[in-house]
Formats: structure tokens, C-alpha cells, sequence
């Protein structure tokens, strides 16, 4: 750990049990050991508060994804793991979800000082929403069944399904969220039978590794859960084309969900792909101005603007285009840009400088396309991966900055005058995970909500989430869900059973 690092965890205070997690050499979890990677080598973990290197972690081989695959297959055909009853599998589940309550405070740190995420938000969403994850999902073994039918078929018969496992789970995580995606992927799974080998993002694997930890003191079997850290293009690769896995839930970019489909497709694998988004925002003139501002900010500059469903297009109803702006304006300037640790901070830097460097250089297309910078907020200084609040005004469907996925904190809008109207340019996108409308007119509402293509749509708030409500795409931002009993049929086969009665 360099020592601006250090000294950034000790000017906020950071936990002795966080900083000794952070501190100590990194292994892999698999089949209930430690174990450093095959190859030994390690890759650099930055810290994008401060741009110093925060630990190293095994930089992951094919080898270590085949040990990782073996043990959770070896849990899966005849373990301890495949006899547990269903309330066994509840009970599990329950105490990890304790478990992780009463290490909460540790976890939000490790995550913050890993991703550069607002401690803050850390302890008030990521955190409880992993928590509520697991306890949600910990309801469910119990109440998995199948169904029985009066077949009409010629004959007499007793006709009925089984839900069934799907079997090993390979779960590839991003780095925006890692430990609540890490609870969207691995909740379901446990719950239906399943067992998981996971490859967290190679910036942000801390919090998983001590998840793992977690879950080895709660009494989950060896090669339940196995954690394989390393880069996708190798580790992650390897996992998605194993034959030996026979389901791949991965979140991340449209680009490189494609090629893990191809990956997965070869052995016929079941996917769930969460990809990305350039999600719409309709806002109609019989708003709260202000009320509607604020949200419409928040869904786009929350995490820094690196979520996959943030409001990053903005449709304004001409007639309040001038006066919205303005509030967007007036409550962005309020968003304070700090290190993640801060108190105060709303905004933390970007994962990476490569990621920053690549933001900055959309906004500077935006800029040549001719977008209109109507607002650019205070950065941080300091040596960390900050970008500002950026919105852009009078932008068209056609530029760079309204098409592609910045996965930053940029806002593009332009004004709309009829509802056919923003219909069609909310739906001019090869994106299609959420939309938002804002208008307190109940029947317009209801009307656009079928028109809208996309997998979640929020009126008059952004990216409102519950364990109990499914989340995933249309068109290229994926198929397949996380959360809400629909993940459950991800995560499990469906069997047809025929038994011929003697006549």
C-alpha cells in the first residue's frame, strides 16, 4: 500500500478490521482454501481517490479457473452443498445476510476505498441493498415447486414438472457495484441449489474477497462459493467458455457482453447478460420544477454517473426547456465532487484514469459536434480520477455523446413539443434497460409506459430498486433478469414428468 494511500485512510478515519482486510496480501477463495494464483503473478490495484496503489491481487490463469469449476461441480453432483434441505439452504442464507449486517460498516469502507464510491451512499444503498438481497432470496427455497397437469393426451397418466438447479453458476461482476451486483448474481443462485464460481472486476475485488470470508464463518460448504480475481480477457474468458459450467450471469458493457454470449453459446451455456444503457428521460411541463430537477440530477451524476441505468438522455417539453435548465443547473452546483471517503462527498472519482481519460474525451466530442455546454461543475483537486457534472444542451439524436454509453457524469438533453414526438426519440437507441418519465398526469403516464422499450421504467424518481422487482434490458442492454422471483427461473432447469398408469 503506497503511502498516499495510507495517509488518505487515516485523514477520514477508515476501520482497523478495513484496513488490515486492505492491507494483507490477497488470495483467491477456491474449494474452501486461500490460495494464491497458479501462474504468481499479481496485478496492481489503484485507488482512484488518491491514484496510489492500494494492494495486489492473483492475476488468475485458466488453471485456476478449471480448480475453481471442479469444486464447485464436485458440490454440486454429490456434496454437502446438493443434500441440504431447502430450510438448511434458508438458514444459510439468514446468517450470511447477519453476517454482512454486522460487518457492514467495514464492507461500505472496503468499497469505497476500492470503486472511490461516496462512503456515505456505500452505507446507505449499496450495503443495505445487499443485505436486503440475501434476506430477500433466503424466503425462497421453501416455496420452489413445479406444477401438475391433467394432460389430454390419449391415455391415463400422472403429469407434473420439477424446478431444478441449473447447476454451476459462473457470475462475472463489474466494478461500479460490485458487492450489491455480487448479491443480485449470488442470492438467487444459492437459494435455487446452485453453486457459483465468481470473477469479480480486477479494480474492485476487495469487497468480494472478504464476502467470501464471510461466508466460509457462516458455515457455507467448501466450493460453494469460489472467488477467481484476474482480468476478464483472461480469468473471465476462460470462465465463460468452460465446459463444466452450465450458467453465465454476467453484467458489464454491450461489447463484452457479446463476446461472453459467443463464449457461453459453444457448450449451449444459459446467459443472463445486464449489459449497458443510454436510458431516457421524458420530462413533461406539469412538473415541480425543482422536485423534478433534483431527481432528474441525482439519476444521472449518482455514482459519478457509472451506472448502467442512469438517466443520461434528457427529453424537455420546449415550453420549460430554458427554466429547467436552470434548476438542473442551480441544484448540480449543490453535488459536492470529493475523494470517496469525505463526508460530504456526492460524487467520487472515476474507477480509473483510463476511464477518465475516456469520459473527457467524450465530452470533448460533444464539444465538436457542436452540443451546447449549458452547465460544467467544480472538479476535486487533488491526484485522484475526477471528472465534474457535465450537462449539454440543444443535442440531437445523431451526435456521438446522445448514441453511445460514456458511463460518466454527462447529462445530454434537447426539447421535444409532442408526445409521438419524444416516444420516437426515446426509443432511437440500440439501448433498452430503463426510461423515466416525469409529469404528474396519470393517464399520460399510463399511456407511455407500453410505448416505452425499455426493461424499467420509474416515474418521477430514477433507478428505484427492490429485491423483489426484476431488473435487466431489452434490445442490446441484454436478456434475462436479476432480482424478483423472475431470476429464478434463470437459475433453474424445468423437467417434464410423465408417469403411464397401467390400464
Amino acid at each position: 500500500m503506497d503511502t498516499i494511500v495510507e495517509k488518505y485512510l487515516n485523514q477520514y478515519g477508515v476501520s482497523a478490521a478495513a484496513v488490515n482486510f486492505m492491507r494483507a496480501t490477497q488470495r483467491m477463495h477456491i474449494n474452501g482454501r486461500w490460495v494464491d494464483g497458479q501462474s504468481g503473478t499479481y496485478l496492481d490495484v489503484i485507488e482512484p481517490s488518491t491514484g496510489g496503489l492500494l494492494t495486489r491481487i492473483p492475476d488468475a490463469t485458466d488453471a485456476d479457473i478449471d480448480a475453481a469449476v471442479a469444486a464447485a461441480r464436485a458440490q454440486f453432483d454429490g456434496g454437502a452443498w446438493s443434500r441440504l434441505k431447502p430450510l438448511e439452504r434458508e438458514r444459510l442464507l439468514h446468517k450470511l445476510a447477519d453476517l454482512l449486517e454486522a460487518h457492514a460498516q467495514e464492507l461500505a469502507e472496503i468499497e469505497s476505498v476500492d470503486s472511490g464510491k461516496s462512503l456515505a451512499i456505500a452505507r446507505a444503498a449499496d450495503l443495505p441493498g445487499t443485505i436486503d438481497c440475501f434476506r430477500y432470496f433466503a424466503g425462497w427455497p421453501t416455496k420452489i415447486h413445479g406444477r401438475t397437469v391433467e394432460p389430454s393426451f390419449p391415455g391415463s397418466y400422472v403429469a407434473y414438472t420439477r424446478k431444478e438447479p441449473v447447476g454451476v453458476v459462473g457470475v462475472i461482476i463489474p466494478w461500479n457495484f460490485p458487492i450489491l451486483t455480487l448479491a443480485w448474481k449470488l442470492a438467487a443462485a444459492l437459494a435455487a441449489g446452485c453453486t457459483v464460481v465468481v470473477k469479480p472486476a480486477e479494480w474492485t475485488s476487495l469487497s468480494t474477497l472478504r464476502f467470501a470470508q464471510l461466508a466460509e464463518q457462516a458455515g457455507v460448504p467448501n466450493g460453494v462459493i469460489n472467488v477467481v480475481t484476474g482480468r476478464g480477457t483472461v480469468a473471465g474468458a476462460a470462465l465463460a467458455r468452460h465446459p463444466r459450467v452450465n450458467k453465465i450471469s454476467f453484467t458489464g458493457s454491450t461489447e463484452t457482453g457479446k463476446i461472453v454470449g459467443r463464449s457461453a453459446l459453444d457448450d449451449m451455456k444459459r446467459v443472463t447478460l445486464e449489459l449497458g444503457g443510454k436510458s431516457p428521460v421524458l420530462v413533461f411541463p406539469d412538473v415541480d420544477l425543482k422536485k423534478a430537477a433534483k431527481n432528474v440530477a441525482d439519476g444521472v451524476f449518482f455514482n459519478s454517473g457509472q451506472v448502467c441505468d442512469g438517466g443520461t438522455r434528457a427529453y424537455i417539453h420546449k415550453s420549460i426547456y430554458k427554466a429547467f435548465h436552470q434548476e438542473l443547473a442551480a441544484y448540480s452546483d449543490t453535488l459536492k465532487v470529493a475523494p470517496g471517503l469525505d463526508p460530504d462527498c456526492f460524487m467520487g472519482p472515476l474507477i480509473s484514469a483510463k476511464q477518465r481519460d475516456r469520459v473527457l474525451g467524450y465530452i470533448a466530442k460533444g464539444r465538436e459536434e457542436g452540443a451546447e455546454v449549458a452547465y460544467c461543475g467544480k472538479s476535486c483537486d487533488g491526484p485522484g480520477f475526477f471528472v465534474p457534472p457535465m450537462i449539454f444542451a440543444r443535442c440531437h439524436n445523431n451526435m456521438t455523446i446522445v448514441r453511445e454509453e460514456i458511463f460518466g457524469p454527462v447529462l445530454v438533453t434537447a426539447a421535444f413539443d409532442s408526445e409521438d414526438e419524444v416516444v420516437g426519440l426515446a426509443n432511437d437507441t440500440k439501448y433498452g434497460l430503463a426510461a423515466a418519465i416525469y409529469s404528474n398526469d396519470l393517464g399520460l403516464v399510463h399511456r407511455l409506459i407500453p410505448k416505452l422499450q425499455a426493461g424499467s421504467v420509474y416515474v418521477n424518481q430514477h433507478s428505484t430498486l427492490d429485491p423483489a422487482m426484476p431488473f435487466g434490458g431489452y434490445k442490446q442492454s441484454g436478456f434475462g433478469k436479476d432480482m424478483g422471483p423472475e431470476q429464478l427461473d434463470c437459475v433453474m432447469e424445468t423437467k417434464a414428468v410423465w408417469i403411464t398408469l397401467p390400464s
